[in-house]
């Protein structure tokens, strides 16, 4: 993500933009290392009910509806289509999120989400494997992305 995102709030635009064009079981990294919240404003409550598919709340809603309704759009926004059984507690989201920023991994589990330390990340592995089913993009956000029929 490039530097016009402060904080995941902002910077969940890279995979929303691009999750149309992710297959089912996919998944979308964040990279943007200087990136070191989740929100400004409203961290302390997505830490407080973390990302989740649409469905989660939905069935639940009993449990979140005194939530901020924006959050809790925001926290399906980033986290994308899915599913949650209620019988059994299990939520299926349709792709994985990654972060690979300066978010602590703990934060990221505790706010469900990924984590890949972004250090650890060489953008010529991934560069130029489209056919492999690996999309780099450098300037996520600023493009909606769909499959081509």
């Amino acid at each position: 993500m490039p530097h016009l995102y402060d904080d995941i709030w902002t910077a969940a635009k890279g995979m929303y933009k691009l999750e149309p064009a992710i297959a089912d079981g996919g998944e979308v990294v964040i990279y943007a290392p200087h990136i070191t919240e989740i929100s400004y404003t409203h961290g302390k409550l997505l830490d407080e009910i973390g990302y989740h598919v649409r469905d989660y709340f939905v069935k639940q809603w009993d449990k979140f509806k005194h939530h901020p309704w924006g959050v809790i759009a925001h926290s399906t926004h980033l986290r994308g289509i899915g599913s949650f059984d209620e019988m059994n507690g299990i939520e299926s989201p349709r792709i994985k999120v990654t972060l690979a920023t300066g978010i602590p991994e703990d934060r990221c589990r505790k706010v469900n989400l990924g984590y890949l330390d972004p250090q650890t990340i060489n953008f010529d592995d991934w560069r130029d494997r489209e056919e492999e089913g690996i999309l780099l993009v450098p300037k996520a956000g600023e493009m909606l992305y769909r499959i081509r029929n």
